[in-house]
């Protein structure tokens, strides 16, 4: 157990006894356990293996080399469309956790294994994203913007392709781009401060 990350299992919270449960079958794989993005991380070798977090209706385990693992229980679950490579595993109780402890432990021996392998998720180019007619108008009108966002990094150019693309209306996306113009010009990802 890493000192450091108790805080987030003594927090006050709906799941702390599902967290903690998760935490002893985790660490019961011999993983390294750190903080990352504000949660406990569990990691082989400097490669991050799955990470527990919390929402609002459940709490859950993320494999961040979900798609790779077999899934023969068919229980990982893609948490928006456009995630590409991490996969849930989701709990609404203790109970659950109980249920499939050991299930859990297959499914963390095998992210070793993909770790191991060297395996890799092929993610998807930014150019494979749909890009929103506001924004390509928007580069029409000022041909400085499409300079500054093709010289921002891929994931950086991917953020901004999503966060626009999510509005449903077409005046929702031109406000957007609107307000992040200047982030581009900066270089910045579109939540960066």
């Amino acid at each position: 157990m890493n000192q450091k990350v108790n805080w987030f299992f003594d927090k006050d919270t709906k799941w702390q006894k599902e967290y903690q449960k998760l935490r002893t079958i985790i660490l019961g794989c011999g993983l390294t356990e750190e903080l990352k993005w504000g949660c406990p991380c569990y990691i082989y070798q400097s490669n991050n293996i799955v990470l527990i977090h919390g929402f609002k209706d459940y709490c859950a385990l993320l494999f961040h080399k979900g798609v790779l693992l077999n899934d023969s229980n068919k229980i990982l679950i893609q948490q928006t469309e456009n995630v590409q490579s991490a996969r849930q595993i989701r709990f609404t109780n203790v109970d659950e956790i109980n249920d499939l402890e050991q299930t859990i432990k297959e499914y963390v021996f095998e992210a070793i294994e993909v770790e191991k392998a060297g395996l890799e998720v092929k993610m998807k180019n930014t150019s494979e994203y749909e890009m929103p007619e506001e924004l390509i108008q928007s580069f029409e009108n000022n041909p400085e913007l499409e300079t500054a966002f093709y010289d921002l990094t891929p994931g950086r150019q991917r953020g901004y392709l999503l966060y626009f693309s999510q509005a449903k209306q077409s005046k929702t996306r031109k406000d957007r781009i609107e307000k992040l113009m200047p982030k581009i010009f900066e270089g910045k990802g579109y939540n960066e401060r």
